[in-house]
């Protein structure tokens, strides 16, 4: 451990154990290597304002922080981004951390990957692939992504997986316009061999709240939607496990966003910034605290905006006397920001907020306006709009 954050970690182990208490030991975390991706989804999870590549962690500070995880209590490193094979240090960081005991996830497009890459990442200790789609066919899956000839990649990635005998998971990010396609995305992962198959409509922020008015499916969309995943979980029970992830605004109850905000998960940016979760600096105005400058244990117990909304103390009504505050722990932060101007509001899911009915109705009208143009990011950080193939 480099000399400048000793003093920090000795700090932490004499009091780690009321942190931990607390709110328990962080299981997994999302390392977001950096955020270069060849693919342009309209949905994109990263920040409006990305990180550019001379801003990223060094390779040193990657594998630094990859030991402190571990010295932290966490199982589980997802090595993400933008597109982590960006990265050519990415097996070096991948090896480190099966010399110090975590489990590794690639979280890839694959449009970058090669048999023999996959194969070396394999050789430095990768434990799971997680590959995404945008659809079932080239045609609607390309357009989505913005990249074509990716959909092939995907698949051949896919089969080149399940050679080197690696589990796989198939992330499949529905909205409107993919929703029909779903009975078909689900035999694909079948056949792509997959262990896993994540269901998750579309979460409305960040990139994806610019193009909500493209993605936002019908309530009638919903419904099917629900229907032909439960089929599915009892035709392929012990065959494919299905995750199922609805859009917030259709739902009731808020999700219990990361496990609770900093209780079980945090996020490393490519600049070193620990989040509590991968959409978190959609909220303007937080100080995030960074790897650079201090160690994961001092931010772990420490940071301000890791403690800004851990436990319940902090909640507004209705919220505070809630029975189920200790169960969803508010909902998600970063949508009460995107959608109330404040990330200490109650979450609009929950039917308890008093703009449930409007987000709803709202929601609802943008399904219904065929507006289907996707706002796409550009190389120089811009948006061109593009319709339908």
């Amino acid at each position: 451990m480099p000399e400048d954050h000793a003093d920090d970690f000795q700090l932490v182990t004499r009091t780690g154990e009321d942190a931990r208490a607390a709110y328990g030991i962080p299981l997994a975390v999302l390392a977001e290597v950096t955020h270069r991706c060849p693919l342009q989804c309209p949905y994109c999870s990263n920040p409006l304002a990305m990180e550019p590549a001379s801003n990223e962690l060094s390779t040193e500070d990657w594998l630094r922080v990859i030991s402190e995880l571990a010295d932290l209590g966490v199982l589980q490193i997802h090595f993400s981004g933008g597109e982590p094979t960006a990265r050519k240090d990415l097996g070096q960081m991948i090896a480190r951390a099966t010399d110090v005991g975590l489990y590794s996830n690639l979280i890839t497009s694959a449009v970058m990957l090669s048999r023999d890459k996959l194969a070396a990442l394999v050789d430095a200790g990768l434990c799971h692939v997680q590959i995404s789609v945008q659809g079932a066919e080239a045609g609607l899956a390309d357009r989505v992504g913005g990249y074509r000839g990716g959909h092939a990649k995907k698949i051949e990635a896919a089969r080149w997986t399940r050679e080197l005998d690696l589990p796989l998971t198939v992330n499949a990010v529905m909205h409107r316009q993919n929703l029909h396609q779903l009975p078909a995305i689900i035999d694909m992962a079948v056949e792509m061999g997959a262990s896993r198959l994540e269901v998750a409509n579309v979460q409305y922020y960040g990139w994806a709240l610019k193009n909500r008015h493209a993605l936002m499916p019908t309530p009638a969309q919903v419904e099917d939607c629900t229907a032909i995943v439960d089929a599915a979980r009892v035709r392929l029970h012990g065959v494919m496990e299905i995750d199922y992830v609805i859009p917030d605004y259709y739902a009731l109850r808020p999700k219990q966003c990361m496990g609770g905000w900093g209780r079980q998960f945090f996020n490393i940016s490519p600049a070193g910034k620990v989040l509590p979760c991968h959409a978190a600096e959609t909220i303007t105005g937080l100080q995030f605290d960074t790897v650079r400058d201090r160690s994961l244990a001092w931010i772990w117990e420490h940071s301000e905006v890791l403690n800004a909304y851990r436990g319940t103390a902090w909640m507004p009504e209705p919220c505070r006397g809630c029975e189920w505050k200790e169960v969803d722990f508010g909902g998600c932060r970063c949508q009460a920001f995107a959608l109330t101007g404040s990330a200490g509001n109650t979450d609009p899911a929950c039917a308890k907020s008093p703009l449930h009915d409007r987000i709803f109705a709202l929601a609802e009208t943008e399904a219904t306006e065929e507006r289907n143009r996707f706002i796409y990011r550009n190389l120089s950080g811009g948006t061109e709009e593009a319709g339908p193939a």
